[in-house]
């Protein structure tokens, strides 16, 4: 069994690649990937999500605001209402991104510190993106006290020190279609030497899809493709790494 911890499923193309959100699901149930996390990055969004997964228990939610959507309609009030819900497992995807709108900044890390107040209440984990933004990133986190809700690095991208001082803070290091890369050789040496009991898999949906699907719309279903990937970089078996990544998602998303 598989667990894709993070996609989009509000974003896939439900007018010409796929029949609708039951085709998706009954792709990722044939591949044996049995639990999804559907992720929210605004609130504007969030009622269509929620919509949308409403009818699949299998299919769980987070709820926040990306650092890219920083500048889209937001009410902290709304937030912890939607924030609230009990299908909600999880407070993100929120964080920091300087490498494409450093010009918000100053609003991301506002955003930033409000969600993650919002986890440490809630006790809810956190989805962190990051990117060209380490030390920020780590500093707001220590700063809100997120150990105390935990969460996860979303996509990772960034180095073994920042992996491991993510790790010391309580959060899992999630691994997308990206490790697949040919390009990825820094982050390949890092998945290597990441502990399997802190990794997580997801797609990331529909976005960054895996070799050999590279170029296409990416699915919950290719997520085995990831978790294959792993096994092949650390030599064990795919099975360690579905039994493995699917207890850590539990730990961390379902067991509150």
């Amino acid at each position: 069994m598989f667990v894709d911890s993070h996609c989009h499923l509000d974003k896939l193309d439900y007018q010409s690649l796929h029949t609708g959100i039951e085709e998706v699901i009954s792709n990722a149930k044939a591949a044996n990937v049995e639990q999804l996390l559907s992720v929210g990055v605004t609130l504007d969004a969030f009622p269509n999500m929620m919509e949308i997964i409403a009818p699949f228990p299998e299919v769980v939610a987070s709820c926040g605001v990306h650092p890219l959507d920083v500048e889209s309609r937001f009410s902290l009030e709304l937030f912890k209402q939607y924030a609230a819900n009990q299908r909600v497992v999880a407070i993100g995807e929120t964080g920091l991104d300087y490498h494409y709108q450093p010009e918000t900044a100053e609003l991301q890390k506002e955003r930033f510190r409000q969600q993650v107040a919002v986890a440490v209440e809630l006790n809810k984990p956190l989805i962190i993106h990051t990117r060209n933004a380490r030390e920020d990133t780590l500093e707001i986190l220590k700063q809100g006290g997120a150990e105390k809700c935990g969460g996860v690095i979303h996509c990772f991208t960034e180095d073994l020190a920042f992996a491991q001082a993510a790790m010391a803070l309580g959060f899992y290091i999630s691994i997308s279609g990206i490790v697949t890369f040919r390009q990825a050789t820094e982050l390949k040496q890092v998945v290597k030497q990441l502990p399997l009991e802190r990794l997580l898999i997801e797609t990331d949906s529909p976005y960054l899809a895996p070799v050999p699907h590279r170029g296409k719309e990416n699915q919950p279903a290719y997520v085995v493709e990831v978790a294959a990937y792993i096994a092949q970089l650390k030599g064990i078996s795919l099975k360690e790494v579905a039994t493995a990544t699917t207890a850590n998602f539990n730990k961390l998303f379902m067991s509150r």
